[in-house]
């Protein structure tokens, strides 16, 4: 390979920087992972340089899988040019990558790019701004909800999730509802876990009859992590639903509602065919704290299965603890 770039004008001086530019693609693939595992920042340059001109897919591809270890404006910058590349897996790992940002402000440097974005950049950008909760996210992530792609509404809604952008709300709401995307209700219903409000719980308690199950279930358990007492009734009748894990979550989101109007309902899972139903149904009974419970979880002591058996006795514990106090 030939290159006129002055980053190679001194590469005489060093034997692993003329590696960067052998006839043969695979000595330009070991000279990117050993620069990389030198850790030094002095080579990124030729790690970016690799990403952005190697004429060799499987090169580029490894550049963008070690560039993940660095937030730097280099890295991140030649990352996001790479999710244009012509090779499928070096768009894919360069997605990857910048996932493992780690420092908010690299994550700003994401921004410009959604102007010009297809849509799998913009899923691609909106993934990596998610855990990073930067508040300047929350403008493309709106926008975003509107888009055609379902990929890209999905990746909007996990960053409005993770910021707990309250006027969003209204439009969480709206696709967790309606959304002709399965990922998007579902994503939607778990990112509504933040707020507590009338419309959230209608939606939630919507959301328990969605035709798809991993809907059902998701709403099911942010119902528990909220703790809304008010979705109790829709709860008890998601325990009949057609799905075990759609009742597993009612059971266990019953439990963390600490209703002992509940008793009943929850009690007569513990004689469900699924031994999980059941475990979730003893540890859901403790969490409710009704000694009227303490006969059938007494039964389940002799439950076949041994993880049932010992989640009766943490709840006839926590029982008896609760009317001991």
């Amino acid at each position: 390979m030939t290159h006129t770039h002055p980053l190679f004008d001194a590469i005489d001086d060093n034997a692993l920087a003329a590696r960067f530019i052998d006839d043969d693609a695979a000595v330009r693939r070991l000279a990117v992972i050993e620069a990389a595992d030198l850790e030094d920042e002095a080579w990124l340059p030729f790690l970016a340089h690799a990403l952005r001109h190697d004429a060799d897919a499987d090169v580029r591809r490894t550049a963008a899988q070690r560039l993940g270890a660095w937030d730097t404006d280099e890295a991140v910058d030649a990352l996001c040019a790479a999710l244009a590349d012509s090779d499928t897996g070096t768009r894919e790992a360069a997605a990857e990558s910048l996932t493992a940002l780690k420092d908010p402000v690299a994550g700003a440097r994401l921004l410009p790019h959604f102007a010009t974005a297809d849509a799998f950049t913009r899923a691609a950008l909106l993934r990596a701004l998610r855990e990073l909760r930067l508040p300047e996210a929350a403008g493309p992530a709106l926008t975003a909800l509107a888009d055609a792609s379902p990929v890209v509404r999905r990746e909007a809604v996990g960053v409005l999730g993770w910021l707990r952008h309250t006027h969003a709300l209204e439009h969480l709401t709206q696709l967790a509802r309606a959304d002709t995307s399965v990922d998007v209700r579902h994503v939607a219903v778990g990112a509504l876990g933040f707020a507590t409000d009338d419309s959230v719980l209608a939606t939630l308690t919507h959301a328990l009859s969605d035709e798809e199950w991993r809907v059902r279930e998701e709403a099911a358990a942010t119902l528990g992590k909220l703790r809304l007492v008010a979705a109790r009734s829709a709860l008890e009748s998601a325990l009949a639903d057609d799905y075990w894990q759609v009742t597993l979550q009612a059971a266990r989101a019953l439990g963390r509602l600490r209703d002992a109007a509940s008793t009943h309902a929850v009690s007569e899972l513990l004689t469900f065919p699924i031994s999980n139903v059941r475990k979730e149904a003893a540890l859901a009974l403790g969490e409710l704290g009704n000694i009227d419970a303490l006969a059938v979880l007494e039964a389940a002591l002799g439950d076949g299965d041994p993880e049932v058996r010992k989640a009766a006795r943490i709840a006839i514990a926590q029982i008896g603890e609760r009317c001991a106090s």
